[in-house]
């Protein structure tokens, strides 16, 4: 080999060689160096940050009228009008002309008994009326002829022309006619009463309603006896159960001890179970002076302001009984929050929305106070959740923990 070829063989210096361990470092510190970003983003975000313990609050609606209740109480709905319709008599029910939910005017005929026998005993005494009217013309023609008879026989005698004997007799059938003028007057009273008294007869076979009602409940059917007693086995006592809707009051149960706090007039609220969003006004109608020893309260009726068809008797209702009336614009709920969730940062307010396990920073306007809530007029709904006295830490997008109460 020559000198030339083993200059070749030399190791050049200058050229450093491959360092494997040293890359590995490098690759694994910049491996780290982005997952510790990735890390530190995913905390900053709230992705991996732990849950944040708050309590939190339901926005609610809030009716004005709340805030000036001084005390509630529960009762029913009651027509203070309402009748057992019944017949004054017993007999077959054959028509019945109304059924639940009919409405009825005073004097209608609601249903009718068996009356062909009572028929039958007035239009006897109808003919009889007639036959009495009759014998009145006759009594009275003749009355005018025994008149004329009569006064013509006084002058007769007076000249000595007819015999005495023959002005008495003329005299007797003139008396005698006034009388029967007198007896037919007389009987055509007694037949007037008697047709009176068919008709009274056969009205009670006719069941009117005594006043404008909405029939309530059906009690008998065509085909029963209807008694006024109902003491058969299989008779009614009632036919038809009616009310007056325009009387409805509610019925309130006040307990003896709270009785200082209503007074006659005061302005109420009624809540009926059935018609939960809608709010009736009220007013005190009466006290009743009487006690309930076993509830140990006083009853308390309160009419309804303003008549509303909805309203049914026997409505479980809830009374509030108010510091003044509600005004104009009060009637509405309000949409309100716990003061404690509002986060202020200037003039501006702002809370933390609810929204699974995390929280949005929603800004809100606000309005008045309405009791121990303030109103919200913009940014939230209700039936939303928000926290209530807000962590500093918390912040938009944080995870959350609800702690129970």
């Amino acid at each position: 080999m020559s000198g030339e070829d083993l200059s070749k063989l030399k190791i050049d210096k200058s050229v450093k060689a491959f360092q494997p361990k040293r890359r590995a470092r490098t690759v694994y510190l910049g491996i780290a160096l982005l997952l510790l970003a990735v890390a530190a983003f995913l905390y900053l975000s709230g992705f991996i940050a732990p849950a944040i313990p708050v309590e939190v609050a339901t926005v609610s609606q809030l009716y004005p009228s709340q805030t000036l209740s001084q005390l509630n109480a529960s009762g029913y709905v009651v027509a203070q009008r309402k009748a057992a319709v019944a017949s004054k008599i017993t007999g077959r029910l054959v028509e019945l002309n109304v059924e639940e939910g009919s409405r009825v005017k005073e004097g209608q005929v609601v249903a009718r008994l068996e009356n062909e026998d009572a028929l039958a005993v007035r239009d006897q005494a109808e003919a009889n009326l007639k036959v009495s009217r009759a014998n009145l013309d006759e009594a009275k023609a003749q009355l005018e002829e025994s008149t004329k008879t009569f006064n013509r026989y006084k002058q007769l005698v007076a000249g000595g022309y007819i015999a005495r004997a023959d002005y008495d007799t003329a005299e007797a059938r003139y008396l005698r006619a006034q009388a029967a003028v007198v007896a037919a007057e007389a009987s055509i009273k007694a037949s007037a009463a008697a047709l009176q008294s068919t008709n009274v007869a056969l009205e009670y076979s006719l069941i009117r309603a005594p006043f404008d009602a909405v029939v309530l409940t059906k009690n008998a059917d065509i085909g029963d006896i209807v008694t006024p007693l109902g003491a058969a086995a299989n008779a009614k006592a009632s036919v038809v159960t009616i009310a007056d809707l325009k009387s409805l009051e509610v019925e309130a149960d006040v307990s003896e001890t709270n009785l200082g706090l209503v007074k006659g007039d005061q302005p109420c609220e009624i809540q009926l179970d059935a018609l939960p969003d809608s709010r009736f006004r009220g007013v005190v109608h009466t006290i009743v002076p009487t006690i309930d020893r076993s509830k140990a309260t006083v009853m308390v009726k309160v009419r309804f302001v303003e008549k509303d068809p909805r309203i049914l008797p026997e409505m479980r209702a809830k009374v509030s009984f108010l510091s003044r009336p509600v005004k104009e614009g009060e009637e509405q709920p309000r949409t309100v929050v716990n003061p404690s969730a509002l986060v202020t940062n200037g003039e501006k307010k702002r809370v933390f929305l609810v929204q699974g396990d995390k929280v949005t920073e929603t800004p809100i306007t606000v309005g008045p106070l309405l009791g121990d809530r303030i109103e919200v007029l913009s940014g939230v709904q209700a039936g939303g959740r928000v926290v209530v006295n807000p962590p500093k830490r918390l912040r938009n997008g944080s995870r959350i923990k609800i702690l129970e109460k």
